[in-house]
């Protein structure tokens, strides 16, 4: 556990509370990590913050005030956390698209040199929540892909079967198609798969 002496300790509480000042309603601070002194020799130490709703770089002014960067969990695509020697990287992988896009421009953000404990507890949290993201990014995509596809209820496995009309053969053969595609990309299980077909190919 890092040695924090009171001054110090005063100064970094005094961080997190300006911190804490501009948090949206119902937002709270998790976890934090501070900058070892060694990687801000020419600048004051950077802090970065785990929120409920966002991952928070807190960068601090020589004269006094600050500036913020931030990351919304749902935009977190990949979480990486390197320990050395003197002390731990923390690299985020980023959609720039906004809300709970599935695909887009990706960044990557990298945070260098902060206290190894620290660090690790802020990593478990980008950890928690890009899980927590990535699920509802899945289901978000499967929404899209049954609009697509006409109407797969994936709750109950069931998928529209009207009446056969002309062309309906056609559509069928397009619904077995990206169902097959659904498959392959493990967004539904063997079963669902079969039970797709055999419904598809009953309304024939």
């Amino acid at each position: 556990m890092a040695v924090v002496n009171a001054d110090e300790q005063s100064v970094i509480l005094r961080a997190l509370g300006r911190i804490s000042a501009i948090l949206v309603l119902g937002e709270t601070i998790e976890a934090y990590a501070v900058q070892r002194r060694i990687f801000a020799m020419k600048h004051r130490r950077d802090i970065v913050i785990a929120t409920t709703g966002r991952l928070i770089l807190m960068r601090r002014g020589f004269f006094g005030g600050f500036s913020v960067q931030d990351v919304r969990w749902q935009d977190v695509k990949d979480a990486r956390i390197t320990v050395g020697i003197l002390g731990a990287d923390i690299a985020l992988e980023a959609l720039s698209a906004p809300d709970m896009a599935v695909a887009g421009e990706k960044q990557t953000l990298v945070y260098t040199g902060f206290r190894k404990e620290e660090a690790q507890a802020v990593y478990r949290v980008c950890q928690a929540q890009e899980q927590a993201w990535r699920e509802k990014r899945r289901l978000r995509e499967l929404e899209e892909l049954r609009a697509k596809s006409g109407g797969f209820d994936m709750g109950s496995v069931r998928s529209a079967a009207p009446s056969p009309t002309p062309g309906a053969s056609d559509d069928s053969v397009a619904r077995l198609q990206r169902a097959k595609e659904m498959l392959e990309k493990g967004l539904i299980a063997d079963s669902e798969y079969e039970t797709i077909k055999a419904r598809i190919v009953g309304s024939l």
